[in-house]
């Protein structure tokens, strides 16, 4: 895992860049050779990042884009400090659990902002990459928007609350049917469902939001930012106890046998053969 405890970014391991222009935190995922994979470098930027933003008087709203035909097509599976190691079982698991936990705080972070999100997403959208989409106040999709839950097909649990979203954006039936299939929806069905808010021509996508985070940052800051504590307190009142329970459903998946099959079938292009433990 890397070291938490570092407060820069150094010059060429960027997997975010902050700008501010006009009263919006263009928050970019600037990864796109790696479709924008996320990694445990990404939560320790996305929490900075946060932190950044809470406090900046100038800030207003945020915007969070991807560079390239992704948005994130999920967990970079080669990224250095991807695995944790333990000398058991049972310690590789209280360590999962407790990086996990970890990175949760980091999300909460950034979907607690005062200032709201408007998440522009384009292509693949897939895992955590859907998660970090449903952490946004708003979502606008482009028509070639792919979003999916695909963990259970590698023998993972969720693992940052995306199930958990869905079911409170769109029922917890769609939740557990995105999640327990890993189907892919389109950006049009992601809009019937409430997953998205609006959905623009690919080559609009920029635009549009940058338009609506503009109508944000236009109106008055307190009145703005106090419709989002409200909206939130309601509906985010039970999501930290079970996001709990996710963090650790999520750790004892990370070091069963199933998860390390998902990931050689995939890498081999076949079926896996999941034995449940």
């Amino acid at each position: 895992m890397i070291d938490t405890t570092r407060t820069d970014i150094p010059e060429g391991e960027e997997r975010l860049r902050l700008d501010v222009e006009d009263g919006i935190g263009v928050l970019t995922l600037c990864r796109p050779a790696k479709l924008n994979a996320w990694s445990w470098e990404s939560t320790r930027q996305l929490g900075l990042y946060a932190d950044r933003i809470r406090f900046d008087p100038s800030v207003r709203a945020v915007l969070l884009r991807a560079e390239g035909r992704a948005f994130c097509a999920g967990i970079d599976v080669s990224a250095p400090g991807g695995a944790i190691t333990g000398r058991s079982g049972a310690e590789r698991a209280r360590a999962y659990y407790e990086g996990i936990r970890w990175a949760h705080e980091r999300f909460a972070a950034f979907a607690r902002l005062p200032q709201p999100v408007v998440a522009a997403v384009q292509g693949y959208c897939l895992g955590f990459g859907f998660e970090l989409a449903l952490m946004a106040d708003v979502r606008i999709a482009a028509r070639d928007a792919v979003f999916a839950l695909p963990e259970a097909q590698l023998g993972l649990a969720v693992d940052a609350g995306g199930d958990l979203r869905i079911a409170r954006e769109a029922g917890t039936g769609w939740a557990k049917f995105l999640a327990l299939t890993g189907r892919r929806l389109d950006a049009t069905t992601a809009e019937r469902l409430h997953l998205v808010q609006l959905v623009a021509d690919e080559t609009e996508l920029e635009a549009t939001a940058r338009t609506v985070a503009a109508e944000i940052a236009a109106n008055a800051p307190l009145a703005v930012q106090g419709v989002k504590r409200a909206v939130d307190a309601y509906a985010e009142a039970p999501l930290t106890a079970a996001l709990d329970r996710t963090a650790l459903s999520a750790a004892l998946t990370l070091t069963s046998e199933d998860a390390a099959e998902g990931y050689a079938a995939k890498g081999a292009r076949r079926a896996p053969r999941f034995e449940g433990k």
